[in-house]
């Protein structure tokens, strides 16, 4: 027989794994005499010796597991422990009669006797082999399988390879990171490990994390505390010590705040953790039009008390006054806490969600026929007491005089009917639609499966992402004029000034004044009236008023696009050119949307400077060290003699860093923990709660019954067929709102 191979006996007589494989006589390469366990050879630990008979079976062909150990009575030490064949025992399990297993398992122990055993030396202190079994009962695993073997299997170094920790803060799901794995090392007997690994680490990682959540995450919160002192957070817990509430904001948001806080939207959103706890941020606008976090919470209960404590916490974090307007959905618990909480607040109902709920409150066929006057109450009148005369007339030409949930949002108009609140100013937000849109934007990054910690740091993932935007959006600011379509003074002085998203609805506004002509219908000492006549297309006209206050020297206009959105209308702009104003008057400009809204420093209520914490110094060191990492790794990967060279310098290189980094954990293990925000006591995670169901808009739309224009289930079968959602007159009202949106508002998200 060949020289470079051993031969060992085995007692079974069958083929153990149908593998074509004679089992009298295992064949395996001949091994390095270090590499074969002999009776006295001696370690300094049993994880020494564990990675010694591992080494050991993966030259061999099988696998290993722990088997007994015997300890010292006083000391506890092991005194005794062996390692076995994988193989080694037997499956004795009774099955109980009549009982139905809805998961068996296949049997792999063949009563195998290979093992290794080792002793505590007392003179050596170390543990010394005592008994080595070599023979094996069965086939052994050929080397191109034996990857596959339960104890050569590391998932920890795989995901170290790829830093699939960091591939999970996106919410990346597990298959993709095993792909990008499997490329990089050349195929999957090269990775370690197999998929189920990867999915099994994650739910034992999940198990050990249970309980121990909000700890994590308040020592999260408490690290970037510590980081920068203008971080926000506060946790608030039952009498039991259960986490109920949390909210936080961090020092970008804080100055955020400041420019941008005069309109915010507050909704609140599900599916975003394990325990049910409402997501609830408040939203903003930045001088982009862009979509902005200015603060998160979480809630175990949609209560007043619950909505009390969170805006109390969102006027303790931020700097400046309450906001002048906020946009939420009908919510009686929501309304009760603003009135508490934000007294000087201008609060707006959602048109947007109030508009849906017209195919569940009202006749579908009656909705249908009178879409058209309906959308024109909505939004083609600017007075209060026009829309009052064609709601009366909708109401009474339909019978409608005694419906309670009409009569109930009739009672509300002031909050949510257009021309009641566009004398306030929302930043051209007409709804609570922005964070629906915001909620699609972090749902990659989230999933209703995430722990607390989770969340949180995937959600900054999200935000970081979404604060990039704004960076780009003040970059191209910054180098990049935009495009003159009038060439005008005006234009030309908007377009230095404001950012390009605002300038192009202003150029917007500026090309549609051409077709606005004045009339002057009243004139005195104090103010003049003109009648503005606005040419839709041919034989199609809208009329406007502008009033001019001489003494203010302002222009104002019946539509309030000036006074909701901060933009002049054209009706008002066609009024300066007929007035021979070269610029735009400061009057008409508004700081929030110009390229240098946010150039201010902002101080907390305690005087105390806010600045966003970005540590450059970490960032720029990672970013030279990766540029050096990647160059080197490609230039030794074309040389065998060079890739070793690499690797030897590598790991001493890591030898170096890691007792560098155990000396600093010792240093920073012997001081105290620093407090965060004054809170010491230990907080338990939250219980599971179930909360009440948010109508979501699209996602509960009724479909309508093509032949009836009826909601389902409200006629026979005949009539009960699935519809196509475009012949809901309700779809079209949102279609109009969209289109409405986009006319009279800058675009957010």
């Amino acid at each position: 027989m060949d020289e470079n191979v051993c031969v060992w006996d085995s007692t079974d007589s069958s083929d153990a794994d149908g593998d074509g494989v004679d089992p009298d006589i295992c064949v395996i390469p001949k091994l390095n005499t270090e590499s074969i366990p002999e009776v006295g050879k001696e370690f300094d630990s049993l994880q020494d010796v564990y990675n010694f008979y591992n080494n050991y079976a993966e030259k061999a062909g099988f696998s290993i597991r722990s088997h007994s150990s015997k300890k010292d009575r006083l000391t506890g030490e092991i005194k005794r422990k062996e390692y076995v064949c994988s193989k080694q025992g037997t499956y004795c399990r009774p099955e109980a009669e009549g009982r139905v297993r809805k998961r068996r398992r296949v049997k792999v122990r063949q009563d195998c006797k290979a093992r290794i055993g080792v002793v505590k030396c007392h003179e050596s202190n170390k543990y010394s082999i005592s008994l080595f079994e070599e023979v094996h009962n069965h086939s052994l695993t050929t080397p191109d399988k034996v990857h596959l073997l339960r104890s050569h299997r590391d998932v920890r170094e795989s995901r170290k390879a790829l830093k699939i920790d960091q591939l999970g803060v996106v919410n990346t799901p597990t298959h993709q990171p095993v792909s990008n794995l499997e490329v990089q090392a050349g195929g999957m007997e090269n990775i370690g490990c197999i998929n189920k690994d990867f999915y099994d680490w994650e739910t034992n990682m999940r198990t050990q994390l249970l309980e121990h959540d909000v700890e994590l995450l308040s020592e999260h919160f408490g690290a970037e505390k510590r980081k920068s002192e203008s971080f926000y957070f506060k946790m608030e817990a039952d009498s039991s010590g259960k986490l109920t509430n949390l909210f936080w904001a961090d020092s970008t948001s804080r100055r955020a705040y400041k420019f941008y806080g005069d309109v915010i939207v507050f909704d609140t959103t599900y599916n975003t953790n394990r325990y049910g706890l409402v997501f609830a941020p408040l939203i903003g606008v930045n001088n982009h039009g862009q979509t902005i976090i200015l603060a998160c919470a979480f809630l175990s209960k949609e209560t007043t008390e619950s909505f009390v404590w969170l805006f109390d916490q969102f006027k303790n974090a931020m700097p400046g006054p309450p906001p002048k307007m906020i946009i939420t959905d009908h919510d009686a618990a929501m309304t009760k806490a603003i009135v508490q909480a934000l007294p000087t607040t201008y609060h707006r109902l959602c048109i947007w969600h109030i508009l849906n709920k017209f195919s569940e409150k009202v006749n579908p066929p009656t909705l249908r026929d009178r879409f058209s006057y309906l959308n024109a109450c909505m939004w083609d009148i600017d007075t209060t007491i026009e829309f009052e005369s064609k709601w009366l007339t909708l109401i009474t030409e339909n019978g409608l005089n005694d419906h309670p949930w009409l009569s109930s949002i009739y009672d509300l108009r002031d909050k949510w009917v257009p021309a009641y609140v566009k004398h306030v100013f929302s930043a051209g937000m007409l709804s609570s639609k922005q964070p629906e849109s915001s909620h699609a934007f972090f749902k990659p990054y989230v999933s209703r499966k995430n722990s607390l910690m989770d969340f949180v740091v995937r959600f900054e993932r999200g935000l970081a992402k979404q604060r990039h935007e704004e960076l780009y959006a003040d970059h191209v600011d910054c180098n990049e004029k935009p495009a003159s379509l009038l060439e005008t003074s005006m234009e030309t002085q908007v377009a230095a000034l404001y950012t390009k998203a605002l300038y192009q609805k202003f150029q917007k506004e500026e090309l549609k004044s051409l077709k606005c002509f004045l009339q002057c219908t009243t004139s005195d000492d104090r103010q003049r009236v003109y009648k503005v006549t606005e040419r839709i297309k041919p034989g199609v006209s809208k009329v406007k008023e502008v009033v001019y206050d001489v003494s203010a020297d302002l222009a104002s206009c019946s539509c309030k696009h000036l006074e909701s959105c901060g933009i002049p209308c054209r009706h008002v702009l066609a009024f300066l050119k007929h007035e021979q104003v070269e610029y735009l008057p400061d009057q008409y400009l508004l700081k929030r949307w110009m390229q240098k809204a946010k150039s201010a420093l902002v101080f907390d209520r305690d005087a105390i400077k806010i600045k966003d914490h970005v540590d450059r110094c970490v960032l720029m060191r990672r970013s030279t060290l990766s540029k050096l990492a990647i160059t080197l790794i490609d230039s030794a990967s074309m040389s065998e003699e060079a890739g070793k060279l690499l690797l030897e310098t590598l790991q001493g290189v890591q030898e170096k860093i890691e007792s560098m980094g155990q000396e600093i954990g010792h240093a920073q293990g012997s001081g105290k923990a620093v407090a965060s925000d004054s809170q010491t006591v230990t907080l338990m995670d939250p219980l599971r709660v179930r909360v009440k169901g948010k109508e979501k808009a699209m996602d509960q739309l009724k479909r309508w019954c093509t032949e009836c224009s009826s909601l389902p289930g409200n006629n026979d079968d005949t009539t009960q067929s699935m519809p196509n959602t475009q012949s809901s007159p309700i779809v079209s009202l949102m279609d109009e709102f969209d289109i409405y949106a986009s006319a009279s508002s800058h675009p957010v998200l």
